[in-house]
């Protein structure tokens, strides 16, 4: 037996991924119960409110920088090269932050749409 043994192998990114979420679905459904122990002792709850204030969600296929005369020659049917290749992952930018990265994938329910497949969760440092 190797000294190997009691160390623990780092997770998989997909692991690591599904983890977070249900971290997340974890606090998710605390805050549910809080709420409606708040309603049931005859005080309001609020978590409803919070839930649904719209973010606004990019995708950031990749990014171009180029002079200002090179965009005003801009024209339909015209192609602007981007910072990134085929395959590489895309950006999920939620209200101007990037949160995760994703490659993406065609929906299975309506082949004529895509959607993005979250491959990592991009962990942050809580602001004091």
């Amino acid at each position: 037996m190797s000294d190997n043994e009691d160390t623990p192998e780092p997770e998989a990114p997909d692991e690591q991924l599904d983890r977070a979420i249900e971290e997340l679905r974890g606090v998710l459904k605390d805050e549910e119960r809080r709420a409606s122990a708040s309603e049931e002792k005859g005080r309001p709850s609020h978590s409803g409110v919070i839930m649904d204030i719209p973010v606004d969600v990019q995708i950031v296929l990749g990014s171009a920088e180029m002079p200002v005369s090179q965009i005003m020659t801009l024209e339909k049917g015209s192609t602007v090269a981007l910072d990134r290749r085929i395959g590489e992952p895309v950006d999920v930018v939620v209200n101007g932050r990037r949160i995760a990265r994703g490659e993406i994938t065609v929906l299975e329910s309506d082949s004529s749409r895509f959607g993005i497949r979250l491959t990592e969760i991009i962990a942050q440092a809580k602001s004091a």
